[in-house]
């Protein structure tokens, strides 16, 4: 999930583009733009890491209870109270699933959010200001993804089994039983749950609820009944789900049904930034 204007209608305020080409699994880039005047922006637990590099004119400002950020930043897997606004802003985000971003050399937990400099280096403000000097946004995309792929190849590689635990969960939407994991990755329990939280920041179980919350958001904002979304979602009744919702968002299922911050998902995210490629497919 990602975060948009404030009033239903987003869409219509927002200029959204995609890339033209496909880019490596657990790797997702949209670029946004608003010029509306001052644009609100909630930030929301999602099972990626998400890049936000600042391109407009004026500062993007990401502020939270602890939190005080300006320009670009980096958004963990479980912000809480992160609220963003900016005027006429302009914007690249990248998500990036945990595995992907860990061999991409970001911290595996930062926290709700950091300076994108403070977790990704001062090659940071370089690609920044190749980014604003591109001309065309698919220019930028490619930027980008090469800036990930070097990165990806030159500094850590992530452990098979933790890779192949990530596909077992994102693959299954969060319903893959967790306690099963290790041995299905031929690991001990003690093993894997160490290496899982080291290199994507969450422990399989904390994975399997984001990955499940995230489904179960899309399908109440496409109109399912709370009920329903319970039911086909792995939740042991609705009273569970509101439970989970209420934990991630401090909300309530009936208000994520109608979340301003879900209007573009479906033309932004085309393909989610936490998949995971297939165990021998490589990072």
């Amino acid at each position: 999930m990602g975060p948009v204007g404030t009033d239903r209608g987003a869409a219509d305020a927002v200029s959204v583009i995609v890339p033209s080409r496909r880019l490596p699994v657990g790797v997702a880039m949209a670029g946004f733009s608003a010029r509306t005047g001052i644009t609100e922006l909630d930030v929301v637990p999602y099972p990626a890491v998400t890049l936000f590099f600042d391109l407009g004119d004026a500062p993007l400002h990401v502020a939270g209870a602890t939190t005080s950020i300006t320009g670009s930043v980096a958004i963990g897997l479980a912000p809480r109270s992160l609220r963003g606004h900016g005027r006429d802003v302009e914007s690249l985000q990248i998500r990036l699933s945990p595995p992907v971003a860990w061999a991409a050399g970001l911290p595996a937990d930062f926290g709700d959010a950091a300076a994108l400099t403070d977790v990704w280096g001062a090659s940071a403000a370089t690609l920044e200001d190749r980014l604003r000097k591109a001309s065309s946004w698919q220019e930028r995309f490619a930027l980008a993804a090469a800036e990930i792929d070097q990165r990806v190849h030159a500094l850590r590689e992530v452990d098979p089994e933790v890779r192949e635990a990530w596909w077992r969960l994102t693959t299954s939407y969060g319903s893959a039983r967790v306690e099963s994991l290790a041995t299905q990755v031929g690991w001990s329990r003690t093993r894997l749950w160490s290496r899982f939280r080291t290199q994507t920041g969450l422990t399989p179980k904390r994975a399997a609820r984001l990955i499940r919350f995230d489904r179960a958001a899309h399908r109440l904002a496409a109109g399912d009944s709370p009920a329903t979304v319970a039911a086909q979602n792995g939740y042991a009744d609705q009273s569970h789900l509101s439970r989970e919702v209420a934990e991630f968002t401090g909300s309530t299922p009936t208000a994520i049904a109608r979340a301003p911050w879900l209007d573009v998902d479906d033309v932004a995210w085309r393909s989610p930034g936490y998949a995971a490629a297939r165990p021998d497919a490589g990072t």
